[in-house]
């Protein structure tokens, strides 16, 4: 009888602490569901409302109770222990843990806002002294910013102090969710209901719950999966076919298990047909535009053409439209467009001193009597840039540490500041190198800084003002302005940088070395912090060859990427110069394509972030996840239903992948003979 008794006690009690759970849950949904709208209401005054409203909170609150159901089972277990233990303190733990919670989701939103893009495990590939610079930039915390975040806090706490009591559970219902929560372990849920289809990828990335994107992406990133790759299955093929307008090329690999990327050097040369022959080499200028997207840039720019003068130079250039960066982010456009490297884990510039030893454009070239230098407005240690330049032996690397006084730097938010101006450190690097028309051959990179956030510039009111008669000179109606309005920042810090080249141009036309020079000028990648349309777009960019040199001009709807550079370089200068270079390499790119139709006769896997590697276009199609995209000459991608074609890509994009593990895990790039042959460093 005794033990009967217990035995009811125990269930009174389960039941008692099951519907306390259930009405400290349904709270803790209910706040969800209003971050969301607070969320929604925050984006739609800072950026833009997204189309669609009811769907898009549909959506939000369908993710919310995907990750309130996920974790549920777990919370449920903890409470009901502690909950046996005391009441009080089931309670109050779970008001802890929970308002936490609710605070992460807040943060996560806040970030969300101003990068437009979800905090996942990209987190984890930054150092701390990136991570403090990052944050620096953003501004920090404003006071208004700072009292909202309180009162939501305080609004949190109130919630679960005084509505918890008011809510009333049956002890059956009570019991069933946590029961729903552990089914939800072995179900497939987003099989069944899918992905956000919606109007943008903003609106996409929108209605997912911050924190269950963060959670789920830190997990993933410490406990990766371990799938083994089969490139012998039936569904992988190294050409593709299928759907499009041309085969696409594969390599002559020598040896994939020793080194997984030496090739047999195969590079077209395409550049020639274009350019005046000259007796000395050409001196090579590389600019590198921060965040310059071809969803703002020249003709046909979905969101309106607001760089007026490298429009006007795209029509006296080579210029790709449909170009594409081979990263989300800065950290991978140096060793991407100068070496068509692999990424390894976090980005090859995360590897440090690490790095494996490999070949570039930087050391072939100086290896063939190249004078070579970078030139950026920040701080070059940023992102490991420093490392990988040193690596590579470059004659002059010049950053904010190297600027003389007189030189202004951009204005200072919060005590931080990126460093020097575009049109400032465009006027250093002309200042610096001499203008003789006879010197020794120059290789010159330049990376600018001021189109990134938090996007303040010296003289800020007379670009708003630009951005203001742009919008008339483009015929918005007052909708439209208002809406970019929301992004006003943005759009004056890229009317001044295409200013600034314009001025960087008129001068460089003035020196003596002008007309043996060759300009190639595109983004790092495309900006995020102006809402993208869709996938693709965040890597979408423009390609632009200028020189004096050029005989003729041509614009191409081919496809190629930053892989495709240094091996169209190298091969146009060893084909008129007699420059030497190796016989094998390991490019991951096959040089320019300069078709003027639509088509992509590559493959390329890209890395969006340091740790969300996603992305593989082939053919016409592109892979994102576990989604098929096909894309169009203008770069708009639907998704598509193509078993065929998602499995070769997939196998395509793995078979990339585990070449690109033997890197993570200490494999070799080149062989050491050709490092010692070819290698500035070693002969020093």
């Amino acid at each position: 009888m005794k033990n009967k008794a217990i035995h009811s006690d125990n269930l009174k009690k389960l039941y008692s602490a099951s519907q306390a759970f259930a009405k400290v849950m349904i709270v803790w949904l209910g706040i969800l569901f209003l971050l969301s709208l607070l969320e929604l209401i925050l984006n739609g005054i800072t950026r833009q409302m997204p189309q669609h409203l009811f769907t898009v909170i549909g959506w939000s609150w369908l993710m919310d109770i995907i990750f309130w159901l996920k974790w549920l089972w777990l919370e449920y277990l903890i409470f009901v222990l502690i909950y046996f233990y005391s009441q009080k303190a089931a309670y109050t733990s779970s008001y802890v843990v929970l308002t936490i919670l609710a605070i992460a989701q807040l943060i996560l939103i806040g970030y969300f806002n101003t990068s437009l893009v979800p905090l996942g495990g990209d987190l984890y590939g930054y150092s701390i002294a990136d991570i403090k610079q990052t944050i620096g930039a953003s501004g920090g915390l404003s006071i208004g910013i700072s009292i909202g975040f309180l009162i939501v806090v305080i609004g949190v706490i109130a919630a679960f102090r005084f509505l918890t009591k008011k809510v009333n559970v049956g002890s059956k219902v009570a019991l069933a969710l946590p029961i729903l929560s552990v089914l939800l372990l072995f179900i497939p849920v987003n099989s069944f209901i899918g992905l956000p289809n919606l109007d943008s990828d903003f609106s996409n990335n929108l209605v997912v719950n911050k924190s269950d994107y963060f959670f789920t992406a830190s997990y993933d990133h410490f406990f990766p999966a371990n799938d083994e790759i089969d490139i012998y299955a039936d569904n992988y093929i190294g050409d593709y076919e299928e759907g499009n307008t041309s085969k696409v090329a594969s390599f002559n690999y020598i040896d994939e298990n020793e080194y997984p990327f030496l090739h047999t050097d195969e590079t077209p040369d395409v550049l020639t047909p274009f350019l005046k022959p000259n007796v000395k080499p050409p001196h090579i200028v590389i600019l590198l535009v921060e965040g310059l997207g071809r969803a703002f840039t020249n003709e046909g720019a979905y969101l309106g053409n607001f760089t007026p003068f490298i429009d006007s130079l795209s029509g006296k250039s080579l210029y790709w439209k449909n170009f594409l960066s081979e990263g989300g982010r800065t950290f991978a456009v140096l060793p991407s467009l100068m070496g068509s490297l692999p990424f390894s884990k976090n980005g090859f510039l995360e590897m440090g001193n690490q790095m494996p030893d490999h070949l570039s454009l930087y050391s072939l070239l100086k290896h063939n009597g190249y004078h070579t230098s970078f030139y950026y407005g920040g701080d070059s240690k940023f992102d490991n840039m420093n490392a990988f330049l040193k690596r590579n032996a470059v004659d002059e690397i010049n950053d904010e540490f190297t600027f003389p006084s007189g030189y202004q730097k951009l204005p200072a938010h919060n005590g931080f500041t990126w460093g020097y101006t575009d049109d400032q450190l465009f006027n250093y690097y002309l200042n610096t190198r001499r203008a003789v028309a006879e010197k020794a051959p120059e290789l010159n990179v330049i990376l600018t800084v001021a189109t990134h956030n938090p996007f303040f510039i010296n003289n800020q009111e007379k670009y708003l003002k630009l951005f203001e008669q742009r919008m008339d000179q483009l015929k918005f109606d007052d909708s439209k302005k208002s809406d970019y309005r929301n992004y006003k920042l943005q759009y004056s810090s890229i009317m001044y940088t295409d200013e600034s080249l314009r001025n960087f141009f008129a001068k460089y036309q003035k020196r003596n070395d002008y007309a043996n020079t060759i300009f190639f000028i595109t983004g790092d990648h495309r900006m995020p912090e102006i809402p993208m349309s869709n996938k693709i777009d965040r890597y979408h960019v423009p390609l632009i060859i200028y020189s004096p040199m050029l005989k003729r001009t041509a614009q191409m709807e081919s496809i190629s990427t930053h892989f495709d550079i240094t091996p169209s370089i190298l091969a146009y200068l060893k084909k008129n110069f007699a420059i030497k270079t190796p016989s094998v390499v390991s490019w991951l790119g096959q040089g320019l394509d300069t078709a003027r139709n639509f088509r992509n006769v590559h493959s390329y896997p890209m890395i969006q972030t340091k740790t969300d590697m996603l992305d593989f276009v082939m053919g016409e199609y592109h892979l994102n996840g576990n989604t098929l995209f096909k894309l169009n000459n203008a770069m708009e991608e639907v998704s598509v239903q193509d078993e065929a074609a998602y499995n070769q890509l997939k196998n395509a994009f793995d078979n990339f992948k585990k070449k690109n593990a033997k890197i993570v895990n200490g494999g070799k790039i080149v062989p050491d003979s050709l490092i010692k042959k070819y290698s500035p460093v070693l002969k020093q």
